[in-house]
């Protein structure tokens, strides 16, 4: 069965078609990545599923298909949970997951942010603009990311260093111009023995996050409407999220005044305006080093609402890693480890390396 037949089972519409199953999702990434279908194909094909929406099972299949074909790195690793928030990045809020990740890790965990720089269609601020401007490395290569994390407790590693191929789907990505399924299996490239912290974008897109992590195997994880879609919980709000421990799927709700980290309104996180000749926040140099300095700032002590957004953030990697049982107990590891002076120590060992 090639591509072109399984347009045909999608159909044109609800009444003429159905959904893959798992292994037609899982065959029709396998030769989306192994490059024998055409653009046009791809960019219908996945335009095709962006009008049905997928579902549990064709997700499942893709991100199989992507794991069969990548270099995974840190596979049985004790203690790691994988970071994975949009690749595209955040258009209008500063990235916060790196600060969260050097906290979690200064705070016992082991932390892997799967991420990349400049991705369509958005091009915007991600873990990757932040690490370029603190002097710290984002990596291409499984070994190199596994060294890292291994000896700092901390890394982060580009997509594409673990699929090449993924790179000629963003291509198509680019040209079709809005998110598709690959915004999802791309960020689901992950060792299954890990937990996962999983960004997940407004919706019912929630349950179906957290439901993909558990059928891909991993023992603890969760997904969280975080910033932008990311995995840092907002300060102004309540954000929702679904844990998965073992076998059980909960809600979490995270309501920052219960750990005194509210903050005022939304404007109290600082808000970006892409110059008119850059193609995305994420290729502006002002942007990037204003987003770096952000967490820079944090990590040097600064009180205020980001530092109260990646203790947030933080949390919810320690609980995810099994390092701490409740939110609260997170947020209480990672002020120490924070205040300490741990963050900043993880930083300058991964610069040592980098």
């Amino acid at each position: 069965m090639i591509l072109r037949d399984l347009l045909r089972v999608l159909g044109s519409s609800h009444r003429d078609g159905r959904n893959l199953t798992e292994d037609e999702a899982f065959r029709a990434f396998q030769m989306m990545f192994a490059g024998t279908e055409s653009e046009i194909q791809v960019g219908a094909f996945l335009i095709a599923l962006r009008w049905k929406g997928v579902t549990v099972e064709e997700l499942t299949g893709f991100a199989r298909a992507a794991r069969e074909r990548a270099t995974i790195p840190c596979v049985g690793m004790a203690g790691l949970v994988c970071v994975c928030p949009p690749h595209d990045g955040l258009e209008e809020k500063p990235p916060l997951e790196v600060a969260s990740g050097l906290i979690a890790a200064a705070a016992g965990a082991r932390v892997m942010i799967i991420t990349d720089r400049c991705v369509p269609p958005k091009r915007g601020l991600t873990a990757a603009s932040v690490l370029e401007h603190l002097g710290a490395g984002l990596t291409w290569d499984p070994r190199e990311v596994e060294e890292w994390v291994l000896r700092t407790r901390f890394g982060a590693i580009a997509a594409p260093g673990m699929i090449p191929s993924i790179l000629g789907l963003r291509r198509v990505r680019g040209d079709v111009g809005v998110r598709t399924p690959l915004a999802t299996v791309e960020k689901l490239i992950a060792p299954c023995t890990a937990a996962m912290v999983v960004g997940a974008q407004t919706g019912p897109v929630l349950g179906t996050a957290v439901e993909v992590i558990q059928a891909l195997g991993h023992p603890h994880g969760i997904a969280v409407q975080g910033i932008g879609g990311g995995v840092v919980p907002t300060i102004t709000k309540r954000s929702r999220a679904i844990e998965l421990e073992g076998p059980h799927i909960a809600p979490l709700t995270i309501d920052p005044e219960d750990f005194g980290l509210d903050g005022v309104r939304d404007e109290e996180l600082p808000m970006y305006m892409p110059a008119e000749d850059s193609q995305g926040t994420g290729d502006n140099p002002a942007l990037v080093h204003d987003a770096g300095e952000i967490t820079r700032k944090i990590l040097a002590g600064e009180d205020g609402p980001a530092r109260n957004a990646a203790l947030l953030g933080s949390s919810l990697m320690l609980k995810a890693a099994g390092r701490c049982m409740t939110i609260a107990e997170g947020v209480d590891a990672s002020i120490n480890a924070l205040d300490s002076g741990g963050a900043s120590e993880v930083l300058e060992q991964l610069r040592s390396l980098t």
